[in-house]
């Protein structure tokens, strides 16, 4: 039997966030303009490598703060999956990255930090046509595709909305996430048949055809019970 030891295998952590917002009728990603190399003025999600004795989450929300001046105490963060691919990273062979989802309403335009040339919100078509640095592509499909399935089983839908919204606003977030068109009636069914999905505040709001729309606030269920289940035509 060999007793030779083979070297433990060195690596480099860093996060990367998705962060997803509505703007103008659009599912947007938070994107930066790279300063440095690699991939210097190329698009990317923000992020940055491990320090000291932070957790990869403390990681996630200080480069959200560094690199876009958003408050990363707004945000509920969930990790989409660990990316790991030999030589992902041009500057080291070994680097690997955890990325994490956040979903709000109504985001500022962000403020580019240090290690960022500039910071804009993208439609995510858009994103996906032109194409990111590293392998940030295949992280931000995996993160969209995450926020779509969560749509079906649990009320992160509401996390598009403001405080209070309506059934309309609702329909409209599921719309635009999944890329389908759905019945407005069938959806206000389905929505107020879920125990604890939403609740209703008791306020209205005006509409232009004279009707006033019923306000609700996010209710206290986690999951969908039954869930919202995306019809096969969405987009993939």
């Amino acid at each position: 039997m060999s007793t030779t030891r083979r070297a433990r295998q060195k690596v480099t952590v860093t996060a990367d966030l998705v962060i997803l917002t509505i703007r103008e009728g659009q599912l947007t990603v938070l994107l930066v303009e790279r300063a440095n190399d690699p991939f210097a003025g190329k698009l990317a999600l923000p992020g940055g490598f491990l320090r000291g004795r932070e957790s990869l989450l403390d990681t996630a929300r200080r480069e959200l703060l560094e690199e876009t001046g958003l408050d990363p105490s707004t945000f509920h963060l969930r990790q989409v999956g660990v990316y790991s691919a030999p030589d992902r990273d041009p500057r080291d062979p070994r680097v690997i990255t955890s990325a994490y989802l956040a979903i709000a309403p109504n985001l500022p335009l962000p403020v580019a930090g240090s290690d960022a040339r500039a910071a804009r919100w993208s439609p995510v078509s858009e994103a996906q046509r032109t194409g990111l640095a590293f392998d940030h592509d295949e992280i931000l499909r995996d993160a969209v595709e995450l926020a779509r399935v969560e749509l079906q089983f649990t009320a992160v839908a509401t996390a598009f909305c403001e405080e209070e919204f309506t059934i309309g606003d609702l329909h409209a977030v599921y719309e635009v996430v999944w890329g389908v068109e759905l019945d407005k009636p069938n959806f206000h069914r389905k929505v107020t048949d879920v125990d604890g999905f939403i609740v209703p505040t008791g306020g209205k709001r005006p509409t232009v055809n004279g009707r006033p729309a019923a306000l609700y606030r996010s209710g206290p269920a986690d999951v969908l019970t039954p869930p919202m289940m995306r019809p096969r035509q969405s987009l993939g």
